[in-house]
């Protein structure tokens, strides 16, 4: 019972820091939107920041099992058309779910405020993705399907673009289906320019 208590003020701290930020939220205000008194919140959680701290710990946590992280990499594609798979799979994923869609408002939002925001702002927005996709365009270049460059700089041009179509999600929401469709173009476009010579040949029937 206790842990489903915290599960429910954790998503609904989620929901308040997004919209609100850490400075605009409030400890009484949230224990009312889920019909419980300030002291049993602190029960909990003994302070604001207690609540702020394990709220980025579990959105660390399910943002790197569902999505994938540095440490922990999806399964590298075995063509360049699994490339375009993996990265329209993450592309959804993080466009339409509303944790990952709040949690990357949350960053936004505190990441001019709060240390640890800032150094998870700059993980999910950028370094992270650049040190992911730069193991897997290592490992695709190790098995010929993409031509050998530096990796990491491949990454970085690779992820950048398609990041920028994300937030670009975030702020105009009413354009999602067209940011959707020009992150495909630009990784179909990609796989036509570097993948390896033999990979993009088409074989004989």
């Amino acid at each position: 019972m206790a842990k489903d208590t915290k599960e429910r003020i954790l998503t609904a701290a989620l929901e308040m820091f997004s919209q609100r930020g850490y400075a605009g939220t409030n400890i009484r205000e949230l224990a009312a939107s889920l019909g419980m008194g300030k002291s049993s919140m602190y029960r909990h959680f003994e302070s604001k920041e207690a609540l702020w701290d394990a709220l980025l710990d579990e959105m660390i946590a399910y943002y790197d099992a569902h999505f994938g992280s540095p440490e922990q990499l999806p399964p590298v594609p075995e063509s360049l058309e699994g490339l375009v798979a993996l990265t329209m799979g993450m592309v959804r994923f993080t466009v339409h779910d509303e944790k990952v869609v709040m949690t990357r408002k949350l960053l936004a939002i505190e990441q001019f405020r709060d240390e640890r925001a800032r150094n998870l702002a700059s993980r999910h927005f950028l370094t992270g993705l650049t040190e992911m996709f730069t193991q897997i365009f290592a490992e695709m270049m190790a098995r010929g399907l993409l031509r050998r460059e530096d990796p990491a700089m491949l990454a970085f041009a690779y992820t950048t673009p398609i990041s920028a179509l994300i937030h670009l999600c975030d702020r105009e929401p009413e354009k999602t289906d067209e940011a959707m469709a020009r992150a495909e173009a630009f990784s179909r476009h990609f796989i036509q320019t570097y993948g390896a010579e033999q990979s993009r040949r088409e074989k004989p029937c």
